[in-house]
């Protein structure tokens, strides 16, 4: 086919090599400038693209562009495009548009532009912006690329801060989404987003200060979601209904809400097979996993914030913390609630510990009594100081222990009154009177048989009122520890 008149020289060179798919180089650095050599008008690759010029028998026709201005829009809204596009080191003027089309495989390789419009955009191959600049926004909302996602080294400052750097509302990546060592300025959003090959932002930095870094609500990801290795997002981190079929890691990352009354993570509701939470320094900002469902939480003590919300959340194994700091850990939601800990109790039950569950239930009812109004709160001291609220039957034992020798010692300087007639009247012995004392049922029968005078009648008082509570703390600590479940 004849080319069309009024070409440049740049333009009859990317003309002529087009049925080839032969690369056109105008030069081996990115423009800065309209430099006349290099200029290429949108429109002719735009034309090109929906198949104004045929490709030759026997080849692959592509349009292989490297070091070109590119002026005007390319606009291929809608259309489908049977050719390859391959732009390295170009400078395009305006953002490229590619709503609603199907195309081949697509790559801008070190380019500066002003955003690209995908909406809609179906690819079959890969979508490449690794190593461009752009100064707007990357729009992606519904979009299907069955190659993959590439954005390596990519830099992306959004216009304004009401708008999203990158936004993929209901994006379908097929072969891996791959946003590795890229700078984004303003928020990412993968709402509803389905990554069936994995999401893998490894030294990546996000910056949304006071705004949110990452929105990904109900994005499903097979395989790995590696928010790691460097990964640094300043600004909310907002994974709720997310689904993880692997592992979500934070190793080596940093969460910064840029406010400590914001989220730095915000997870709730949320299901993955394996979550690491090995950051490189500790999380600024709150984080929420209340009623999320991992299956694996491996951690280290040092990296969760003061404001911590798990109430609801389950798992199945815990991996990088002792007692004394998952402990800490569940008393970190500045409202209590009973959940935490149950589920906490639970698991060491599972694995075998049960004197460790029996510490975190202690611990459960302690941190219960900051709900409690003063009375109850008082009562509530009483018990953990004598009974371990029964968990702690050993301490029963030794009160019992104690009371039975300070009543022993008080009855043998102050003998009780006889109340029986003699010949009805047992033996008096002080050990076993204090004993029958502190027992609620009349064993020995010494109570009936004797009655404690003067002051020594408060004694007898006090033993049988604090009998009842440590007889029934002991019975309540056996069957804990001798019962099954």
């Amino acid at each position: 086919m004849p080319q069309p008149p009024g070409l440049t020289n740049a333009e009859r060179r990317l003309w002529t090599a087009f049925p080839t798919g032969s690369a056109v180089v105008l030069g081996d650095d990115r423009p800065a400038g309209p430099l006349p050599d290099r200029i290429v008008r949108a429109e002719i690759i735009t034309r090109l693209l929906l198949g104004e010029c045929e490709p030759r028998p026997g080849a692959v026709a592509a349009v292989r562009l490297r070091g070109a201005y590119v002026t005007g829009r390319l606009d291929v809204a809608g259309g489908r495009v049977e050719a390859e596009l391959l732009l390295e080191d170009c400078r395009l003027v305006e953002e490229p548009v590619f709503a609603n089309a199907e195309t081949r495989q697509l790559r801008f390789s070190g380019c500066r532009m002003p955003g690209f419009d995908g909406g809609g955009l179906r690819v079959d191959g890969f979508l490449s912006l690794s190593g461009s600049e752009i100064e707007g926004e990357v729009r992606l909302p519904r979009a299907q690329i069955l190659g993959g996602l590439r954005m390596n080294g990519t830099r992306v400052t959004a216009s304004s801060p009401e708008k999203w750097a990158v936004s993929g509302g209901a994006l379908v990546v097929d072969a891996g989404a791959f946003i590795r060592d890229a700078e984004i300025t303003g928020g990412v959003r993968f709402v509803g987003a389905r990554m069936n090959g994995g999401l893998f932002m490894e030294r990546t930095t996000l910056a949304n200060p006071g705004r949110i870094a990452l929105d990904a609500q109900n994005m499903v990801v097979e395989d790995a979601a590696e928010l790691s290795n460097g990964f640094s997002a300043v600004g909310t981190v907002r994974l709720r209904s997310a689904r993880v079929n692997g592992t979500l890691s934070f190793a080596r990352g940093r969460l910064d809400s840029s406010d400590p009354a914001r989220m730095a993570l915000h997870a709730s509701h949320m299901q993955v097979d394996e979550l690491l939470m090995r950051t490189a320094e500790r999380i600024k900002g709150r984080v929420q996993l209340a009623y999320s469902r991992i299956d694996l939480i491996m951690d280290h003590p040092d990296v969760w914030p003061d404001e911590l919300y798990l109430n609801g959340m389950t798992y199945q194994t815990l991996r990088g913390a002792e007692l004394k700091n998952r402990l800490s850990w569940v008393s970190r939601d500045p409202e209590f609630h009973l959940q935490p800990y149950e589920q906490l109790a639970g698991w060491y039950h599972s694995i075998g510990h049960d004197d460790l569950a029996r510490k975190v239930q202690l611990a459960k009812l302690r941190a219960r009594r900051r709900r409690l109004h003063p009375v109850a709160r008082v009562w509530n001291h009483v018990l953990d100081w004598t009974v371990g609220f029964g968990y702690r039957p050993w301490l029963a034992s030794a009160w019992f222990a104690a009371l039975l020798a300070v009543g022993t010692t008080v009855f043998s300087i102050e003998h009780p009154r006889a109340v029986k007639p003699a010949d009805e009247l047992p033996s008096f012995h002080a050990l076993i009177y204090t004993l029958d004392l502190l027992i609620p049922l009349d064993t020995f029968g010494q109570q009936l048989s004797y009655d404690a005078v003067n002051w020594s009648r408060w004694v007898a008082y006090a033993l049988v009122a604090t009998g009842w509570v440590l007889v029934t703390a002991l019975i309540a600590g056996a069957a804990r520890v001798l019962r099954p479940n």
